[in-house]
């Protein structure tokens, strides 16, 4: 969705109780933090002790969730910005048609009157005769 790849860092630092955390300040959703508490498929996992997770696997699948936040935001974002151009385009064919229904009005009285004038010239030369 963004033209530009994006250059903030994120770093992260195990704690005391082999926890990991976010360094840089990168705020998560609740969805988020619950997503990546879930167990991975068996398959994809290296044990190191009961229940241990990889901390490659970890920061993977922590940036996986940051991009799919990410592509949310900027989605979101893309609709709300459609949403005001149409809007925008809304207001501009609704000005666009006043103005054009005022110059047809203008027009057709400007005829209506010169129609009145020819016909009472034509009116006075009949008199003259």
């Amino acid at each position: 969705m963004g033209g530009g790849g994006s250059t903030r860092r994120v770093t992260f630092e195990a704690d005391e109780n082999e926890n990991i955390t976010v360094v840089k300040g990168v705020r998560l959703s609740d969805s988020v933090i619950d997503r990546m508490k879930e167990p991975s498929t068996p398959s994809g996992r290296q044990h190191r002790g009961a229940g241990a997770v990889n901390d490659e696997e970890l920061k993977k699948r922590i940036a996986e969730e940051l991009a799919l936040e990410r592509a949310r935001r900027d989605s979101e974002a893309q609709k709300r910005r459609l949403k005001q151009e149409q809007m925008y385009v809304r207001d501009e064919f609704g000005k666009l048609l006043e103005r054009e229904r005022i110059s047809s009005n203008e027009h057709l009285t400007r005829a209506i009157l010169r129609e009145r004038a020819a016909t009472e010239e034509e009116r006075q030369k009949a008199q003259r005769l």
